[in-house]
């Protein structure tokens, strides 16, 4: 991540698991920035990266998903995918890091 950093900004990881869970993944992946956990699930619907779909087979699972976020809270560029196992290029997000502003 010291690419993000160089350009001022902060990754975290949002997940629906556990606490606990994030925790131990953390540890055993050697994770460097902070994972939140949303295990009520009360924020990743707010940015449609929660399945809802009750026939979905991931129907609560939380989408894979992106954001720029400036300091001030504002959103300046999402993106959210449809498979949670589809992953952007780091690159991708980078560019549009640069491009927003935040």
């Amino acid at each position: 991540m010291p690419q993000f950093e160089a350009a001022g900004a902060q990754v975290v990881g949002v997940s629906a698991d556990h606490v606990s869970t994030l925790d131990g993944w953390t540890k055993q992946n050697k994770v460097s920035y902070p994972l939140v956990s949303d295990f009520r699930r009360t924020m990743l619907p707010t940015y449609d990266a929660l399945e809802t779909n009750e026939k979905s087979p991931i129907f609560r699972y939380a989408k894979r998903a992106y954001f720029i976020v400036d300091k001030n809270g504002v959103v300046r560029w999402m993106k959210v995918e449809a498979n949670p196992l589809d992953l952007l290029d780091p690159a991708e997000v980078l560019k549009a890091l640069k491009e927003s502003g935040a």
